[in-house]
């Protein structure tokens, strides 16, 4: 089987932006161990035990002129070669060995993120996107929510397998 990508960054804070690298994590049905959210009735949980973000819309991002790096936009894992455009919820991945995470839904960017930049959040997210529309070309670029289905470790440079394509 053929890697969709990989993991380039993984990343946890005590709660809030940033969240800043680790060298490994322990990844629970609620997370990785040690991550943290400052308000949990909204991040977090078995349904939200993950955000994952594109290193290349980090990329983008930058080259736009926003002041954003890796874990920057609250993301627990900032992967490459995973074309956000193609993410879906329900498609399942496997990372590294032993984790398996679920898509879930794309994130919906907060008022945090306008650390950044006022129109941050309207240059990854839209009304679209919102509606569940997969056609938008904000599609993705927030980032996507996965579930934890198995659990274990995960490192830096983990490759990233799609197990099941959405419909």
């Amino acid at each position: 089987m053929v890697p969709s990508g990989k993991v380039v960054q993984l990343n946890v804070s005590p709660g809030g932006l940033p969240k800043r690298a680790i060298r490994r994590a322990m990844v629970t049905p609620l997370g990785i161990e040690g991550d943290r959210h400052n308000h949990p009735a909204i991040h977090g949980g078995p349904r939200k035990a993950l955000l994952l973000i594109a290193s290349e819309t980090v990329a983008a991002l930058q080259a736009d002129g926003y002041p954003v790096e890796a874990g920057s936009l609250g993301e627990n894992l900032t992967t490459e070669g995973l074309d956000p455009k193609t993410m879906r919820a329900g498609q399942r991945y496997r990372i590294g060995h032993d984790v398996i995470v679920e898509l879930t839904q794309p994130r919906g960017p907060c008022k945090a993120l306008d650390v950044y930049g006022a129109d941050l959040p309207a240059r990854v997210y839209d009304k679209r996107v919102k509606a569940g529309d997969s056609a938008s070309p904000k599609w993705g670029l927030s980032g996507f929510y996965a579930s934890v289905a198995a659990g274990g470790e995960i490192l830096p440079g983990a490759p990233i397998f799609l197990l099941d394509q959405a419909v």
